[in-house]
């Protein structure tokens, strides 16, 4: 019985349609029928390969034909799963094909990402920009404002940036509870902006009577010389008040409302593939920055005789700022 079911494979395998099989399997099929036909009568041994089919088709018994239809049926399941798996092959090689456009495509953000990833690499741009010039204006107003030095910086960290840090928490863990998080991002940034542009138009041009420097002057002959550092800051304490708010957009804008809203705005996987890329744009900000207070640096040079250069510095700083 073995013997007639290997003569019907090798059979079903030579004459069966050859889409899937190769010239292996064609050797193995002439491998089984010239077993087959050792066993058999010595007339059958004179069978060829070719001959195969018009000699199992002359037996009329019943189990060779069951056999050889069973055998024609495999054959042709074998043909099938052939087929599919030479299409399944020709994804593959598209794929391989495509790799370095499927990779390129895959770095792109999807439409729904770059309505959000775009905005928030710009404002967080624009943010650090904006520190920048603060934090560079800032520490020049101090150190050269009249009658004080360096040594006010750290008697204004201490008493006046501190105080100021502690009060403005309580105020935004209230806005917090009573506002969404892009509306106490608004709340925050814009009285920062409107302060810093009333300081270079309406609060600079007027500090000489704004500052107190006659009443500082009368009451700094009754007090010791270590007092010379908190009566700066009130002598100049629209300055100190500048220094203050410079600080606190770095703390505050950058580091709390900013990182607060994205948080808010992006999931957490699109955090992990997005937040590295605004620590980039961080980096270009500071370079874009940097130029452009040295481009306003150079054009005091060229101002007529009369003009306040200072003046004109904080109108073209706090106008990029705004």
């Amino acid at each position: 019985m073995r013997t007639l079911l290997q003569f019907g494979v090798a059979t079903a395998l030579l004459f069966c349609p050859s889409n899937g099989f190769t010239s292996t399997s064609q050797r193995a099929a002439t491998q089984m029928m010239s077993s087959f036909n050792s066993h058999m009568h010595p007339i059958s041994r004179k069978i060829s390969p070719t001959s195969a089919t018009t000699l199992s088709m002359s037996f009329s018994s019943s189990p060779l034909k069951s056999v050889l239809k069973r055998s024609v049926r495999g054959a042709k399941k074998l043909t099938k799963v052939s087929m599919s798996d030479a299409a399944a092959a020709t994804p593959e090689e598209g794929e391989t094909k495509k790799g370095f456009f499927g990779k390129l495509k895959s770095v792109i953000p999807p439409a729904n990402e770059r309505k959000k990833l775009i905005p928030l690499a710009l404002m967080f741009f624009c943010i650090l920009f904006n520190y920048t010039i603060l934090r560079d204006t800032k520490d020049v107003l101090m150190v050269t404002a009249p009658k004080s030095g360096a040594e006010v910086i750290p008697f204004i960290k201490t008493y006046v940036n501190l105080p100021t840090a502690i009060g403005f928490t309580a105020i935004y863990a209230k806005l917090c509870d009573k506002l969404e998080q892009k509306n106490v991002f608004y709340t925050c940034t814009v009285p920062f902006l409107f302060f810093f542009a009333a300081f270079a138009w309406f609060i600079f041009p007027n500090t000489g009577v704004l500052h107190p420097h006659a009443f500082i002057d009368h009451i700094a002959e009754f007090l010791p010389a270590g007092f010379s550092a908190p009566l700066s800051i009130i002598r100049n304490w629209s300055y100190a008040v500048f220094y203050v708010m410079a600080e606190m957009w770095g703390s505050v804008v950058a580091s709390l409302l900013f990182w607060g809203f994205a948080n808010e705005v992006t999931t957490v996987d699109e955090a992990k593939k997005y937040y590295p890329l605004f620590g980039m744009g961080a980096n270009v900000a500071l370079i874009f920055s940097g130029q452009y207070v040295k481009w306003v640096s150079k054009m005091r040079a060229n101002l007529p005789p009369g003009v306040d250069p200072w003046g004109v510095s904080l109108k073209y700083l706090m106008g990029a700022v705004m």
